[in-house]
């Protein structure tokens, strides 16, 4: 059981009241679960996510051999593989990174170093066929005994992991004088953390998925294919545009809205997730898609490497 592994993430994050002045000339109330938070390396949803491949790791009770590390892909800024890593040192398990595009030194690649993990460049082709059978198996055959990890941790039992949030939150919302919430609200990069809210929520509440890339990336495939395997096929989930132009992409609207919130909460948030997902979700408020009086809770999913990166650029 994940609950009793040694690589087990914390049972909940902190849920507070977030105060921003749209909301409440929306009428609408507003919370956030503190995902990035929980721990200054392994931050946000990343070690939910990677739960489940970090107990493959451990004994395992019926005596099959432990795997002897693991093995994952992301671009030179991802929040995963800075995760990956992380868990990697902290619990002495070799990791190796897969990377997007030739080499460069980033605030992320150069952490990623500094924990040991082991990189090879992929460049941009090489990338484009991580989704092409027998991709794995060369790495499979030069890291025998590692964990194949596909890009952002998207399984099955990633999202089981992070279904396991649900429970948490609700746990919380006596301290926030709640007694119940309309919505869930977060950003959706792969769409595992969605799917497993929405497996966790059980079609109690709905969960809104404010995309963080362009449809054509396939979150609400990948999102549809998990719902699908864990037999839960209600429409329980709602994705909402809020890209921008693309994964990534950063205007000045959005860097102007990233600082006023900042400003106003406290919270640290990146330009990537979080800020594009809060956003998305002032201006869904403001064409009234939410009556007064609803009560939603922003899952800050953490990724916070996207700010560092903007932070470097802008000093």
């Amino acid at each position: 059981m994940l609950e009793t592994s040694p690589f087990a993430p914390p049972a909940t994050a902190p849920l507070q009241p977030l105060d921003l002045s749209w909301a409440r000339d929306a009428g609408v109330e507003l919370a956030m679960l503190r995902l990035d938070s929980i721990d200054p390396h392994l931050s946000g949803n990343k070690w939910y996510k990677l739960a489940p491949y970090l107990a493959a790791c451990s004994a395992q009770p019926d005596g099959t051999i432990p795997a002897t590390g693991l093995i994952s892909l992301g671009g030179p800024h991802s929040n995963h593989l800075h995760a990956l890593a992380a868990a990697g040192q902290r619990f002495g398990l070799p990791t190796v990174g897969l990377l997007r595009g030739e080499p460069c030194q980033t605030p992320t690649v150069v952490d990623l170093q500094q924990a040991g993990m082991t990189l090879h460049w992929l460049g941009y082709g090489g990338y484009r066929a991580r989704h092409q059978p027998g991709f794995w198996a060369p790495w499979q055959a030069r890291y025998p005994g590692f964990v194949c990890i596909e890009e952002g941790g998207c399984s099955l039992a990633a999202a089981e992991s992070c279904a396991r949030l649900v429970g948490g939150l609700r746990g919380q919302l006596g301290d926030l004088g709640w007694d119940d919430y309309t919505a869930l609200w977060l950003a959706a990069g792969t769409g595992t953390t969605l799917a497993g809210l929405v497996i966790g929520e059980a079609g109690a509440h709905p969960v809104y998925g404010a995309l963080a890339g362009p449809p054509a990336h396939g979150v609400g495939h990948a999102v549809a294919a998990l719902l699908e395997q864990a037999g839960r096929l209600d429409a329980g989930y709602c994705l909402i545009e809020a890209a921008r132009g693309g994964f990534g992409r950063i205007d000045e609207t959005l860097l102007a809205f990233m600082a006023d919130t900042e400003a106003e909460t406290g919270v640290p948030l990146d330009p990537v997730y979080t800020a594009k997902a809060l956003l998305a979700l002032r201006l869904t408020l403001a064409a009234g898609r939410f009556a007064p009086g609803s009560r939603i809770i922003v899952v800050h999913t953490g990724g916070l490497q996207g700010r560092r990166t903007l932070l470097e650029r802008a000093s």
